[in-house]
């Protein structure tokens, strides 16, 4: 039986950590004070590459300053990602908010894509299909409060599948 104190993150970990996003002009963007700790299965990409790789060895109760360059967070802004829409291409009863997610379908991919409401012009509906958080340099304070082998089935299906029982 090994140690419990020893554990730290590592690949098929099930790894609980509070956070707290911080945009390069001092904005609070995210915070898990609001939500409760996020739980991710390591080495599974389900958060940003250069988050990931900086809690590689962390242990339960330490805590540090990330900072994640765009390259490795939502990448660089593409101006030419922005795109105006007829607004009769959307639902008549659709309250259409600046900054507003909305999922739309792209053909040629086959895929649902998300996109947000730049601007609501005269003769339709600006959009933009980067992520908000393109071209922006990501500081996170993290904290690991949580560490667990993940199960096989987790393993299998590549995410958490609940709050098993927490060293």
């Amino acid at each position: 039986m090994s140690n419990h104190n020893s554990l730290v993150v590592a690949d098929a970990m099930v790894v609980r950590l509070d956070y707290t996003l911080t945009l390069t002009d001092g904005d609070v963007y995210d915070s898990s004070a609001d939500s409760g700790p996020l739980e991710i299965l390591q080495g599974q990409g389900q958060i940003i590459a250069g988050l990931e790789e900086a809690l590689y060895g962390m242990a339960v109760g330490e805590e540090k300053d990330v900072v994640v360059t765009p390259d490795y967070a939502y990448g660089e802004y593409d101006p030419d990602a922005v795109q105006l829409l007829p607004k009769d291409v959307f639902p008549p009863d659709m309250e259409l908010e600046p900054g507003m997610a909305i999922d739309l379908y792209d053909e040629e991919a086959d895929e649902e894509v998300e996109a947000y409401v730049a601007e609501i012009q005269r003769d339709g509906v600006l959009i933009d299909f980067n992520h908000p958080l393109a071209g922006e340099t990501l500081t996170f304070h993290v904290k690991i409060v949580g560490l667990r082998p993940a199960t096989p089935e987790e393993i299998d299906h590549g995410h958490v599948h609940g709050s098993e029982h927490y060293h």
